[in-house]
C-alpha cells in the first residue's frame, strides 16, 4: 500500500514519517512489510488508509487540478474534509488515531459483527433488521452501498438472525464480513463517546468545497456542523447511494476515487452508468492523471 509513490517521492516519505511521529510506530513498515495480520488491526488500517489518500490528493493540489465536491465512505469522510481544507494533514491523522482507538475498543467491550446483503430492497432489509432486533439483539443497517448490496451491523446473534430471516425474504447472497466490530450501528456509542473528546479540541475551518456528509448525503460547509456530523457518523448509516445520486444532480458527470483500492469505483458505476469514475491508486494512476491535465 502507497509504496511506489513513497519510493518515488521524498514529500511522501517525509508525510509518512509525520505520521510515525502521530501515531508511535512506523506505518511504512506495517503498511509495506505487514504482516497482513497487523495491517488488518483497526489501529493500523484506518491511519493506512488515511495517509495514503491525503498523499495522493497532495499531489492533484499541487496540480491544481479542481475539485467542484467532496464526498468520502465511512473513514474516506477524513481525507474529504482534508480535502475540503478542513484541517490539515496531522490534525486529520490525530482524529483519526482517536477514531480508530475507540473503534477498536469499542469492539472489544461489545462484540459485533457486520455482513453485506445481496440483491435484497433496502426497505424489506430494514424491516428484517426491526424484526432482528426485537427478537434476538441489535442490528441494523450500516451502509447503503448500491441498490444491489447493503451492509447490516450489530451483535453477532442479531446480524445473524437477520442474515437468516433475509435469506427467506429472498436475498440472493448473505455474506459475513471479517471485521472489528459493529461499525455504523449503536454498538459504537462508547467510540462516539471517545472521538467527541477528541472532536471538541480540534479546529475546523469551513469547507472550501460542499462535502456530502455520509449522515445527511446533503452538502455541507460549515466548519461546526461537519465537525457535529463526523461525530453521528460512528453510529448511523452510510448513504452512499443518496450521496452518489445528490452529487450527479448537482452537476457531477466525472468522479474521482482517491485512496487505495477501487471498491468506490464499482459503486459508482452500479449506481449509475451516466457518469465516469477514475481510481488513484498507484503511481501509474496518479501518473496518468497529472498527464492528462
Amino acid at each position: 500500500m502507497a509504496q511506489d509513490i513513497y519510493n518515488a517521492h521524498e514529500n511522501v516519505r517525509e508525510l509518512y514519517q509525520s505520521a510515525n511521529d502521530i501515531l508511535g510506530f512506523d506505518l511504512a513498515k506495517k503498511c509495506f512489510e505487514g504482516p497482513e495480520d497487523e495491517l488488518k488491526q483497526t489501529l493500523v488500517t484506518q491511519p493506512a488508509i488515511y495517509v495514503h489518500s491525503v498523499a495522493l490528493t497532495q499531489f492533484l493540489q499541487k496540480k491544481k487540478i479542481t475539485r467542484h465536491m467532496v464526498a468520502g465512505h465511512s473513514l474516506g469522510e477524513y481525507s474529504a474534509l482534508f480535502s475540503a481544507n478542513v484541517f490539515n494533514f496531522e490534525d486529520g491523522l490525530k482524529l483519526v488515531k482517536i477514531r480508530a482507538e475507540e473503534m477498536q475498543k469499542a469492539g472489544q467491550q461489545s462484540a459485533g459483527t457486520m455482513a453485506a446483503i445481496i440483491g435484497f430492497d433496502a426497505t424489506t432489509l430494514e424491516q428484517v433488521c426491526k424484526t432482528a432486533s426485537e427478537k434476538s439483539d441489535v442490528v441494523s443497517v450500516a451502509n447503503y452501498n448500491s441498490s444491489s448490496q447493503i451492509v447490516i451491523s450489530g451483535s453477532i446473534a442479531g446480524v445473524e438472525m437477520a442474515m437468516e430471516l433475509a435469506k427467506e425474504k429472498g436475498a440472493k447472497r448473505v455474506v459475513p464480513l471479517v471485521v472489528g466490530g459493529a461499525f455504523h450501528s449503536a454498538l459504537m456509542q462508547p467510540a462516539a463517546d471517545g472521538l467527541k473528546v477528541g472532536l471538541d479540541q480540534a479546529v475546523f475551518n469551513n469547507a472550501d468545497v460542499p462535502v456530502y456528509t455520509n449522515v445527511t448525503a446533503k452538502p455541507d460547509t460549515d466548519s461546526a456542523e461537519l465537525k457535529s456530523l463526523l461525530l453521528s457518523q460512528l453510529t448511523n448509516p452510510v448513504r452512499w447511494i443518496e450521496i452518489i445520486q445528490n452529487m450527479i444532480a448537482d452537476g457531477v458527470s466525472e468522479f474521482y476515487e482517491i485512496g487505495p483500492g477501487a471498491v468506490l469505483t464499482g459503486l459508482v458505476r452500479r449506481i449509475s452508468r451516466e457518469v465516469s469514475c477514475v481510481n488513484i491508486s498507484s503511481l501509474e494512476s496518479l501518473d496518468n492523471i497529472m498527464e492528462a491535465n
